[in-house]
């Protein structure tokens, strides 16, 4: 197929095209933005089309692609990161809700346990504990998401040990 061919066959599933975009979107402006970022995508990978597959499958993925590809850019861009948090200071016992002495001790002996871990395993930990995901420790303490999963396992283990008394409670 050559370039005439292939921009009329562009043009004609132009249509097509919006309604997937409005499909995907749900909203005009992002679906007409969608529509255009697909069509010069289409456009630039022109030679990377092969003459016997669907072409309008195949442009339709590239805008589903896109799509996907720009919810993660705006998730991404919308995760907040809050740096100001104390990560050594777990204020469990003021939060924990729970009213009875035995409640409060058993709160107060987990904390000190989480305490008394070595700063490999309770920074991590206590970063998991405040709702960071594995990634975030990851990127926040310039370590592999490998190594920040088996500290944090590591860190349960060892907290497993020390309050094997308070499981039964």
């Amino acid at each position: 197929m050559n370039g005439i061919q292939f921009q009329q066959k562009l043009l004609g599933l132009q249509e097509n095209m919006m309604n997937f975009a409005l499909m995907l979107t749900a909203n005009r402006d992002d679906a007409q933005d969608l529509l255009q970022d697909t069509t010069l995508k289409v456009l630039d990978n022109q030679d990377k089309f092969v003459d016997n597959v669907n072409f309008k499958g195949w442009v339709l993925t590239v805008m589903r692609n896109i799509f996907i590809n720009n919810y993660h850019k705006i998730v991404r861009v919308q995760t907040v990161v809050d740096s100001s948090a104390d990560l050594y200071n777990l204020d469990i016992v003021n939060d924990s809700g729970f009213d009875s002495p035995d409640k409060a001790y058993q709160i107060q002996e987990i904390t000190k346990a989480i305490n008394g871990l070595n700063d490999d395993l309770k920074v991590p930990f206590s970063m998991f504990l405040s709702g960071y995901k594995y990634n975030e420790i990851a990127d926040k303490l310039n370590v592999p998401l490998g190594t920040v999963k088996s500290r944090i396992f590591f860190a349960r283990q060892e907290l497993q040990k020390q309050l094997k008394d308070f499981q039964n409670s």
